[in-house]
C-alpha cells in the first residue's frame, strides 16, 4: 500500500502540472504514454521491442495520437489516413520479409493496438487543448470516482459478481456504487463548471461515460487474462502499467468527440 501511495503521489505531481499547462506539454505526454502503452501490448505478447514490427507500430500510434496541427507540413495530397495506411502496408510487408515469422495475426494485433491506444491518447490531447481543462476534468472525475466507488462499495457490500469470467473481483454492487459516486460528484462539479450542454444532458452523458469506463476496464482485464499476466506493465510500481491506469479513459475520451463536446 505504501508503494502504491508513493507512486500515485509522484505520478500526480508530474501529470497534473502537464494537464494544467496543456499545449505542447500534453502533446508530448500523450505521445510518450501511447508509445509506452503499445510496448506493453508487445511485451504481454512476448514480442521483442527491438524489432521492425514494433518500430512501425510505434510510428503508427504516433500518427494517430498527434494533433492535426502536427501534420500541416505534409503535402496536400497526403493526410493522416494515408500515413496510417502506409504503416499498415509496411507491417503487412513484414509477413513476406520475415517469411511469416511475423504473421498476419501478429499484424492484426499490432494495427488494432496502435489504433485503439492512439485514438484514446489523441483525445486526451484534443479534449485538453480544444475543449479545455474543465472538460477534461469532467471526464477524469467520472473515471476516477467510478473506479474508487466501485472498489470501496464493492469491498464492503459486494455480493453478486459482475463478470467473473473476466474480472472475478468486480461486483454488481460495486459497479452501481461507482456510478452513484461519480454522478453525485459530477452534479456538484457541473454547478461550478457548466459544460457544453445543459445540466441534465450532461448528467446523462456522465452516466453513459461511467458505464463505458467500466467496460474499458473489463476490456483491459480480458486482455490481461488472455495473455496470462497480472498487470500490463511495471512502469508504475504498485499500480502496474500505463494501460492499467488509462484503460477506462481510452474509451471514455473518444466518446466526448462522439457527443460533439470536442
Amino acid at each position: 500500500m505504501k508503494q502504491r501511495v508513493i507512486t500515485a503521489v509522484v505520478a500526480l505531481a508530474i501529470f497534473i502540472p502537464i494537464l494544467i499547462a496543456g499545449g505542447g506539454w500534453i502533446d508530448i505526454a500523450g505521445a510518450v504514454l501511447a508509445v509506452i502503452a503499445l510496448s506493453e501490448v508487445f511485451i504481454m505478447r512476448k514480442r521483442i521491442l527491438v524489432s521492425a514490427d514494433y518500430l512501425i507500430a510505434a510510428l503508427g500510434v504516433l500518427v494517430v495520437v498527434l494533433p492535426n496541427s502536427f501534420f500541416r507540413w505534409l503535402p496536400a495530397f497526403l493526410g493522416r489516413i494515408d500515413l496510417i495506411y502506409i504503416a499498415v502496408a509496411l507491417l503487412l510487408f513484414l509477413t513476406v520479409t520475415t517469411k511469416n515469422k511475423t504473421t498476419f495475426d501478429d499484424i492484426g494485433v499490432s494495427v488494432l493496438s496502435f489504433f485503439y491506444i492512439g485514438t484514446g491518447f489523441h483525445y486526451l490531447i484534443s479534449v485538453r487543448n480544444d475543449a479545455g481543462l474543465d472538460t477534461l476534468m469532467f471526464a477524469l472525475l467520472i473515471v476516477w470516482l467510478t473506479d474508487t466507488g466501485a472498489y470501496m462499495i464493492g469491498r464492503k457490500l459486494g455480493r453478486h459478481k459482475l463478470w467473473p469470467a473476466i474480472s472475478p473481483n468486480k461486483t454488481i454492487e460495486g459497479s452501481l456504487g461507482g456510478i452513484a459516486l461519480a454522478l453525485i460528484t459530477v452534479a456538484i462539479y457541473l454547478m461550478f463548471f457548466p459544460q457544453y450542454y445543459t445540466f441534465w444532458p450532461m448528467m446523462g452523458i456522465a452516466l453513459f461515460l461511467s458505464v463505458i469506463g467500466q467496460i474499458g476496464d473489463l476490456i483491459e482485464s480480458a486482455l490481461k487474462r488472455f495473455y496470462g499476466v497480472k498487470d500490463s506493465g511495471k512502469i508504475l510500481p504498485g499500480h502496474g502499467g500505463i494501460l492499467d491506469r488509462f484503460d477506462s479513459l481510452l474509451l471514455v475520451l473518444p466518446m466526448l468527440h462522439l457527443f460533439g463536446i470536442v
